[in-house]
């Protein structure tokens, strides 16, 4: 392995997740990073010292950015998701995928590597020709595509269910994949997805010690405490107000955290401790996260903001994972090839596996066009 440092660009940053899970590996910088969401920001500069644009991707200009050579995105996911009725690219929060291909186009050098963070639903959004279209864009820059779905709980041990679907370009020709000399191309395909882990943790280490401010509790003078006081039984399991009636997340995981959570919506997370029933505080979203203990919140932020910015952030922890897969992968098209790798082999393998697909789904494809 190599001591070089790779150079990060963000997008669309937020509170800058992503780019924390590349700088915990020690193995990255970050060059500079966007976001144009005032509250977002304010936490992202509190706990980062590069470079932050704070303005609208819009009228971001990319040439005054410095070349990197991982671009990241976790791009607006509402328009993809079912929370977003799925509008895809008609709505204005699914164009600004296109913001990300001018980027690309206006860097003085494509980044070498392109990593992507959306809702698991991207892949079959509108027949799958949102994806379509998102993999024929990069493809059309130079890149040879992956999509994967993964789940934080699967993946990190950290127990919240929450599957994201990750897209990752590779600058070295949309058919890569079939061409084993196209070495990072080869490596990545048989580093990703990330294994599971063999154990979820238990949802009390997550939570903060002893009693916490009693805003957060529910008590007998709230609308709904009877219902809640009936159904939420358990001190190990995180428990979520559905509106009319109260679910039990039964894998003793946490539900999916959401921007809405924590403000009278249907999202909210609950749960018993020894003082009563109780909503997790924002400290505790970002910890279900893999947020370190030390990052902070800017002083007087409402605690609105802290639960939005929790819930549309990146569990940092897989985001770290998957950082250490792409150094990697960056440090592969430095080495010298040697034919008959472990990754080599693992990469014809699977390459024989995707022409398989291919082959499959155009079969189906003329068999429809039969059949009509």
């Amino acid at each position: 392995m190599s001591k070089k440092i790779y150079r990060v660009g963000g997008l669309f940053s937020g509170v800058g997740g992503i780019e924390l899970g590349f700088l915990e590996t020690n193995k990255f910088e970050v060059a500079w990073s966007t976001d144009n969401d005032p509250s977002a920001s304010e936490t992202h500069k509190e706990n980062f010292s590069h470079p932050f644009f704070e303005e609208d991707i819009y009228s971001l200009n990319a040439k005054q950015l410095e070349p990197v050579d991982v671009l990241v995105a976790g791009f607006p996911c509402q328009a993809f998701s079912v929370a977003g009725y799925r509008k895809g690219f008609e709505d204005e929060r699914g164009n600004v995928f296109f913001q990300i291909i001018r980027v690309i186009q206006e860097l003085s050098e494509k980044p070498k590597i392109v990593f992507l963070e959306n809702v698991k639903n991207i892949k079959g959004h509108d027949g799958g020709r949102t994806f379509k279209q998102i993999q024929k864009s990069l493809e059309d820059e130079g890149y040879c595509v992956f999509l994967e779905t993964m789940n934080t709980f699967k993946h990190t041990g950290i127990p919240q269910n929450r599957e994201r679907a990750f897209i990752v370009g590779i600058l070295e020709g949309k058919d890569a994949l079939f061409d084993l000399d196209n070495r990072m191309t080869s490596f990545f395909r048989s580093a990703f997805p990330l294994r599971a882990v063999d154990k979820v943790n238990s949802i009390k280490q997550y939570l903060e010690p002893g009693k916490v401010p009693e805003k957060y509790y529910y008590r007998e003078d709230k609308y709904n405490f009877d219902e809640l006081n009936e159904a939420i039984t358990k001190k190990d399991t995180v428990y979520q107000w559905r509106r009319v009636y109260v679910r039990e997340n039964k894998k003793g995981v946490c539900h999916t955290l959401t921007a809405n959570m924590g403000t009278g919506g249907h999202n909210v997370p609950l749960i018993r401790d020894k003082n009563g029933i109780r909503k997790l505080t924002p400290k505790e979203c970002f910890n279900l996260q893999g947020f370190p203990k030390d990052f902070k919140f800017p002083e007087n932020t409402a605690n609105s903001h802290l639960y939005k910015q929790a819930g549309n952030s990146v569990t940092v922890a897989l985001i770290r994972k998957c950082a250490d897969v792409i150094f990697e992968t960056l440090d592969a098209s430095e080495s010298v090839p040697v034919r008959g790798t472990k990754y080599q082999k693992n990469g014809i393998k699977k390459w024989f596996i995707i022409l398989i697909e291919k082959a499959v789904s155009i079969g189906r494809r003329k068999l429809g066009l039969l059949r009509n």
